[in-house]
């Protein structure tokens, strides 16, 4: 009896639909949907871009050409100097774009009067010199022109010796006072027909030109600088 009551009940058990079975566990794959495709594996991370090859070396720079040097001028100015004054022109040429004569000493007033009034050159820039001590004509007597006119420069030069004189232009332009005076004192030469020829940077009893290239720029005038100044040396 007790073996028949036992598998009665659990026949009942078996057939009894109110006994369910136990759920599924979560996340088993009898939970996903048929048809649904298995889940992809992630992509690989991308591969970190290589480092940029450094610059080739640059070539080196080609080498600059020459700077340009004087070159011949003969152009409608140079023509319209040379009809008016002939040999009183002795050089022309052309340096960094800019006109340079070469004028006769003696001539200097007068080519410097036709600037100003035919060639418009209204205005003296600058009056300064250069010593050439082993030259014959040892100074260049320098004046930079300009035209207001025009917009451009034009440079006269003329050979002075030493102990010689040049002709003052002060008549012609003003400026030239103090910048005459500029080049006597420095230079010693000296301009006849300046009104006031005297020093202008230096103490009227200084000894000497100091821009000179024969001047001793170390000793300078020790005799005024020991009554002056109360040394020995000025440097």
């Amino acid at each position: 009896m007790v073996l028949c009551a036992a598998g009665f009940t659990d026949k009942r058990m078996a057939n009894d639909p109110s006994e369910k079975q136990p759920p599924a566990a979560l996340g088993s794959p009898s939970e996903k949907p048929a048809g649904a495709s298995a889940e992809k594996p992630a992509a690989p991370a991308a591969a970190l871009p290589k480092p940029a090859a450094p610059a080739a070396p640059k070539p080196p720079a080609a080498p600059s050409p020459p700077k340009e040097g004087p070159v011949p001028l003969d152009n409608e100015l140079v023509k319209r100097f040379q009809a008016r004054f002939g040999g009183k022109i002795r050089e022309s040429w052309t340096d960094r774009k800019q006109s340079i004569l070469v004028v006769d000493r003696e001539s200097l007033v007068e080519i410097a009067e036709f600037c100003r009034d035919d060639e418009c050159f209204d205005y003296l820039v600058d009056l300064t010199a250069v010593d050439w001590p082993k030259r014959e004509k040892r100074f260049d007597v320098v004046l930079n022109l300009y035209s207001f006119r025009k917009n451009e420069r034009l440079r006269l030069k003329a050979y002075v010796g030493d102990g010689e004189s040049c002709p003052s232009v002060t008549g012609v332009w003003s400026t030239a006072n103090w910048l005459e005076r500029e080049a006597f004192d420095m230079f010693g030469i000296v301009f006849e027909g300046h009104p006031n020829l005297k020093r202008i940077l230096l103490p009227d009893e200084w000894q000497g030109h100091p821009l000179r290239k024969d001047y001793d720029i170390l000793t300078q005038d020790t005799a005024w600088v020991r009554e002056n100044l109360g040394i020995e040396s000025g440097q």
